[in-house]
């Protein structure tokens, strides 16, 4: 008896996974349209109330009484209360995006500032992230770590699809946030230590630094004449179209650490880099700096070389804000 070829095995495996996700995509989204129009009918029905402050609690707790004797607690005040705000933060039906789950519409709504939550909507679909991923970068702040150093006008570009990024800094966070490797902020770290759980965690790794990013290599050892050096990360962004180095620092950031990942660039750029690709970036992630130095110890027009500081935890409302407020005063 002949046996089948692995590759046709593989093959209808692909179809059958594919087939599988398209059907739990089809079933999220008619459960999506599904809300919208409960939301309508509750946004249309409140709306011929004449006491509308009071009929719309009315209305939603006595629905929800019926509804969950009917088809179960799914249908609660809070979750009708949801469908009610959905509806009104988005009234077109035709702009809701197949490719977002009722999770991820739930996060969406609470989000008030229209810019930032179409943000979050583009990079949502462009990236395929998941609810869990996509409530990490909200907490985050992601789009406001990316407000720091860009306009808002080219952020929204780049995510909307009108724009490649032109520069690192489009793309790259400062602070950047490091949360996931449930490690406590102290000063016994070493480099390697944050290395290793950098490795470990790959993959929301890659989340946080963004769209583009493929990994490389981990202590990339290149010879100088007799001396060797090792580059802690490498990466590659087919969106820049370049190398991107990495080195690790968990101590505040000195000019000897800049000239030693010039060096690095430099090697990249003379011996890795091909004639179609663009400069090398070099990325130090630090525990602390002092960005007049950095300012100063680089060349005035430099855009490869960044100096990230990095942050154990998940930033708050008021550190972003303090950050901005830093940004207007010097500019």
């Amino acid at each position: 008896m002949k046996q089948i070829s692995k590759s046709f095995v593989e093959n209808i495996r692909q179809i059958i996974s594919q087939a599988q996700a398209n059907a739990v995509r089809a079933v999220n989204h008619e459960r999506v349209l599904m809300y919208w129009e409960i939301g309508r009918h509750i946004v249309e029905e409140e709306q011929n109330g004449k006491e509308r402050a009071d009929y719309g609690t009315f209305l939603l707790k006595n629905l929800a009484e019926v509804l969950e004797n009917d088809f179960g607690s799914g249908y609660s005040f809070r979750q009708l209360n949801f469908c009610r705000q959905f509806y009104l933060t988005f009234p077109i039906m035709n702009a809701l995006r197949s490719q977002l789950n009722w999770t991820q519409y739930r996060l969406l709504i609470r989000i008030e500032d229209v810019d930032k939550r179409t943000y979050y909507i583009e990079e949502t679909c462009n990236n395929n992230w998941s609810a869990r991923q996509l409530e990490r970068q909200i907490n985050s702040q992601l789009y406001e770590r990316l407000l720091l150093s860009n306009e808002k006008e080219k952020v929204l570009a780049v995510a909307k699809k009108e724009a490649q990024p032109e520069s690192p800094r489009e793309i790259i966070k400062d602070p950047m946030v490091l949360e996931f490797l449930g490690l406590k902020p102290q000063a016994s770290y070493y480099e390697k230590d944050l290395e290793n759980a950098l490795i470990s965690n790959m993959q929301t790794f890659l989340l946080e630094l963004g769209n583009g990013f493929s990994f490389v290599a981990r202590q990339k050892r290149i010879q100088l004449e007799d001396d060797p050096y090792f580059i802690d990360l490498v990466f590659y962004n087919r969106l820049l179209r370049c190398f991107v180095l990495i080195e690790i620092k968990t101590h505040k950031l000195t000019h000897q650490d800049l000239g030693q990942l010039q060096m690095y660039v430099n090697y990249y750029d003379r011996t890795e880099k091909q004639a179609d690709e663009n400069p090398t970036i070099g990325i130090i992630l630090c525990a602390d700096k002092n960005n007049t130095m950095v300012e100063y110890a680089l060349p005035k027009h430099n855009t490869n070389i960044l100096a990230s500081k990095y942050q154990l935890y998940l930033p708050k409302k008021e550190e972003i804000e303090k950050e901005f407020e830093k940004i207007i005063q010097d500019s």
